[in-house]
Formats: C-alpha cells, sequence, structure tokens
C-alpha cells in the first residue's frame, strides 16, 4: 500500500478491531428457525437439522446420518438464510454442510449441523458459549447411526484471526511509514508481521500449527470411537491470500505489508499441510479445499472470490468465505466421496 493518509490507516485498523471481535468469534442478529424438511420429518428432525438447500446433481445417495462438525468456515457466518440455535453459532443453510447434504438426497431427519462460529478443537468436547446461547459439545451429535462425519476446524487454535488482525494494524504501521508492530518494538523490512512472530529464532506460528494438528488427530480418534461406522472427512482451508506473486492486491484490500502476505500463505499451507497429515494418520480422509480455491482469494475481483476482504462486498463475514466459497468447498468435499480426487 503506497498510501500514507492516516485516516485510511484508522478505517484498516478500526475492521481489524471488528474482524478480531466479531469474525472470529460469533456474529449478531437473530437466526430464523429451521424448518421441517417434510411434514413426516418434521417431529424426527434435531434442532441442528438444516433448511433444505437446493440440489446440485449428480453423484450417488450417501447413506446417513451425517453430522457437520466445525468452526465458522463451516458455519458461514452472515450468509443468508442464517438458521438453528444458538443463534450465536452463525449457521447458514448455504454453508458447505448443508450444500453435501442436499447433493447427496439426505432427508432433514439424516443430517444435522452442530458447526459453531468461534469453536476451536477443545468445543468439540465441550459447550461452547457463544455471544447468543451455548453450543453443546459438537461430539455430543455422533452415534453408531452416523454415517458420514465432516470436520472443519484448527483455524481458531492457531488463532488465525487474531494474527491476521496483527498483520493488518502493521501493515498500516508499514505504509505509514512507521516501523515496529504495536506495542512491540521495531520491525524493519517489509514483512514486519512475519518478524513479530518470528523474533529470537522462535517461531510461535509454526509451533501453533503444531499443536492444533496433534490435537486434531485426537480429535479424529474420538469421532471414530463415537460414530465407528462413518467416513470421517477432515475439511480444509480455502486460499486467504494469492498463492503465487507478491500479492500487492492484498496491501489495499487486507492492508498487508508486502512481504507478510507470503507470510501468511505460507502459515495458511503449513496449517492444511499439519491437518491433512493428522487426518490421514488417525484413519481419516483430507479434503483439499485451498487447491481449487487458488484465484479465488480475499484479493481477487468481487466477481470471482471465494473469500471476502476486511470489509466485504458479498453477505459474508470478513475474511471468511462468501456464498460461492462454502459451494466452492461443498464440491471439494463431494468430489471425495465420489472418488474423482
Amino acid at each position: 500500500m503506497t498510501t500514507k493518509d492516516p485516516r485510511t490507516a484508522l478505517a484498516t485498523l478500526a475492521a481489524a478491531a471488528a474482524l478480531l471481535l466479531g469474525a472470529g468469534c460469533s456474529t449478531g442478529g437473530r437466526a430464523a428457525p429451521a424448518p421441517p424438511a417434510s411434514a413426516s420429518a418434521s417431529a424426527a428432525a434435531p434442532t441442528g437439522a438444516a433448511p433444505r438447500a437446493a440440489p446440485t446433481g449428480g453423484g450417488s445417495r450417501a447413506a446417513g446420518p451425517y453430522v457437520a462438525l466445525g468452526d465458522s468456515y463451516t458455519s458461514a457466518p452472515q450468509i443468508p438464510r442464517q438458521y438453528g440455535t444458538p443463534v450465536g453459532c452463525a449457521r447458514s443453510s448455504r454453508n458447505y454442510p448443508s450444500l453435501v447434504a442436499a447433493a447427496l438426497g439426505l432427508p432433514g431427519a439424516d443430517f444435522r449441523d452442530v458447526s459453531c462460529s468461534g469453536a476451536t478443537i477443545d468445543d468439540l468436547t465441550a459447550p461452547q458459549t457463544t455471544s447468543d446461547g451455548t453450543n453443546p459439545a459438537q461430539l455430543d451429535a455422533l452415534s453408531a447411526r452416523t454415517r458420514l462425519v465432516t470436520l472443519g476446524i484448527g483455524g481458531n487454535d492457531v488463532g488465525f484471526i487474531q494474527v491476521l488482525t496483527r498483520c493488518v494494524q502493521q501493515g498500516m504501521l508499514h505504509s505509514l511509514g512507521m516501523s515496529g508492530s504495536a506495542g512491540a518494538g521495531a520491525t524493519p523490512g517489509d514483512a514486519p508481521c512475519e518478524d513479530s512472530y518470528t523474533s529470537a529464532g522462535r517461531d510461535e506460528l509454526r509451533q501453533r500449527v503444531a499443536l492444533a494438528g496433534r490435537r486434531l488427530g485426537d480429535a479424529v480418534e474420538q469421532i471414530r470411537l463415537r460414530a465407528p461406522h462413518a467416513q470421517v472427512l477432515v475439511v480444509g482451508y480455502p486460499a486467504l491470500v494469492p498463492a503465487a506473486g507478491d500479492g500487492s492486491a492484498c496491501t489495499g484490500l487486507l492492508g498487508l505489508a508486502p512481504g507478510d502476505v507470503a507470510f501468511l500463505r505460507s502459515r495458511e499451507q503449513q496449517l492444511n499441510d499439519e491437518l491433512r497429515r493428522r487426518a490421514e494418520a488417525a484413519g481419516a480422509r483430507f479434503v483439499d479445499t485451498w487447491t481449487p480455491s487458488r484465484g479465488h482469494d480475499a484479493c481477487t475481483a468481487p466477481s470471482v472470490r471465494w473469500i471476502e476482504p476486511l470489509i466485504p462486498a458479498a453477505e459474508a463475514a470478513p475474511v471468511h468465505p462468501n456464498a460461492r466459497g462454502e459451494r466452492g468447498m461443498a464440491d471439494a468435499v463431494l468430489r471425495v466421496l465420489r472418488g474423482s480426487s
């Protein structure tokens, strides 16, 4: 970013603060209750049963029940139509689990989405308090009847929203010609955020990623114990920043210093690689959403992006998938289920 206008800096910093306080946790607003998938299913449908998305066609019907677990990249905050309880989980009827369930032809009684905005791996086995209600431990939705489980989690364990917020803050200081991180001393160069996380030869984020991976592997083992007959798919994260190049567009849309685009790219790839390794070691299959999302990151044009920037152009939370992104993630899940990936 070349501008040195303090008003631009303050606006971006304010957006970053809103991102930290809202997008990584739960969103406000009232969600509509989930209607029954059909009159016959209404009595049996659980609280987490989603409104039915339009079927995408193709593919064979998978045996249910299907349970979706995960964080806000799964629940899809601010994408209409929001539904279900607790409202603070911010689940969309157009998130990838709902699209997958519709494509597989599963009735409402055979589909539960218990994903929740702000969830960490701890919230799989313990209740999660949101801004509007408490989500029960997500693994409580599993049973010996469950035949399909998708799990998209780990980003909040690494603290990716907080990392991005710090990177935005330091990027704005960099654009104003002010070296240094917020309260952390001088960080010269074009990657001030990377410098702040790798000081004294210690790579803080790499350590967090390794810990999240170990805990993810333990969680998959718990899922397999509770749902021994289920296919378990661990869903990775789509590309936040460009997969190659200098990411110059990101300086305007995300407020990042030039060198920190590559830093965030490498750390997201490390997280996905660790999730894949741990998932497969625990007997699950990994769904790569990063590869199909290349060229659709938050720094691309609104007409193609899967991830919204700090100030969204579509109905979605900042730095989260929009409806196009959730569709792309659903397609990646379906490719794995259908054996073409």
